[in-house]
């Protein structure tokens, strides 16, 4: 009889993971660790065409750097979880390679959910964001008009989600969607990408405190987020989730699925670099999401295996 680990051995307190550790705590081996995770993405994307080198260059632009100065909050305060290395970059999300870069890497991280697929980037990323909209189609609220997005990045989960509702809806009511993200640099690129003005805000703002005013959405996601997080802070959230949701409405999270077979057997090389640009892995690893969306005050969470690598949970406000 074969039984489903909670959690891959490389996460948590396992001797395989405390080796992990004690490797990515090493200063040259760190180093190293961080180029090759670097390589690693950039070769997957290039490989399937993605235009890696070159959309670094068409963002890097002087009206770049004025978005950058018109969306910032100077009020903002960045918790210390924030302020360390994420993805490689020194800087965390502070910076502008790391938001020049992460739509590239966001299309090379869904090429690598269906291997086997002959799938060209553009289809990947469509069917990594379909399978999270169809488990909420399925359990989120009939009527959608007001959808916050927490962690938003440069905007790929923000436009994905809006289109959706929009063409849900029809003409019949219309769809206002907001971006958050603690980064302004990310924000200021979501907002270029944004050519046609579909979002309604991008907001520099800390999600555990989003500054909204309570009981005004009926959908907040947080996408390819969680695993970013300390759980004190993911438990911040979703106190907020559910203080800016309307009764009824849903938080709706995607993120790597700590029982997936795929992720439980990485090879050492892959789950070492994953680790060592992810500082907050064996946090999220261990974390027990539906026992905190409930004590948050949520229903009893709905989760779905969406794809190969990830689940999606969708938690009510009653």
């Amino acid at each position: 009889m074969t039984t489903t680990k909670l959690k891959p051995d490389w996460a948590g307190d396992d001797l395989l993971s405390r080796l992990v550790n004690r490797a990515i705590h090493t200063p040259a081996l760190y180093a190293l660790m961080k180029r090759q995770a670097r390589q690693v993405l950039i070769k997957t994307a290039e490989k399937k065409g993605v235009p890696w080198r070159q959309t670094c260059t068409k963002l890097d632009t002087p009206e770049m750097r004025q978005r950058l100065e018109a969306l910032t909050n100077p009020s903002v305060v960045y918790p210390d979880y924030y302020q360390v290395p994420f993805h490689a970059y020194s800087e965390g999300n502070l910076c502008w390679q790391a938001a020049f870069e992460a739509a590239p890497a966001t299309y090379a991280m869904a090429l690598r959910v269906w291997p086997q697929d002959d799938l060209s980037w553009p289809e990947a990323q469509a069917r990594l964001r379909q399978s999270f909209l169809d488990v909420l189609d399925q359990h989120g609220p009939a009527q959608v008009n007001d959808i916050l997005d927490i962690g938003c990045s440069v905007g790929i989960s923000t436009l994905s989600v809006h289109r959706h509702y929009v063409q849900k809806n029809g003409h019949q009511t219309p769809v206002r969607t907001i971006g958050l993200d603690l980064s302004p640099y990310m924000l200021a690129v979501a907002q270029a990408q944004d050519t046609q003005g579909e979002i309604a805000q991008w907001v520099h703002a800390a999600a555990e405190s989003t500054g909204f005013a309570d009981a005004c959405f009926d959908v907040v996601t947080m996408q390819f987020v969680a695993h970013e997080l300390p759980r004190a802070a993911t438990q911040a959230i979703f106190a907020e989730a559910l203080r800016v949701l309307r009764p009824g409405g849903v938080l709706a999270i995607v993120d790597n699925n700590p029982q997936s077979p795929v992720i439980q057997s990485l090879p050492p090389v892959l789950f070492t670099l994953m680790k060592s640009t992810e500082p907050w892995s064996d946090d999220y690893y261990t974390f027990d999401l539906e026992a905190a969306l409930m004590e948050a005050g949520f229903g009893s969470p709905v989760t779905v295996p969406s794809d190969p690598r990830h689940r999606t949970l969708v938690a009510r406000k009653g």
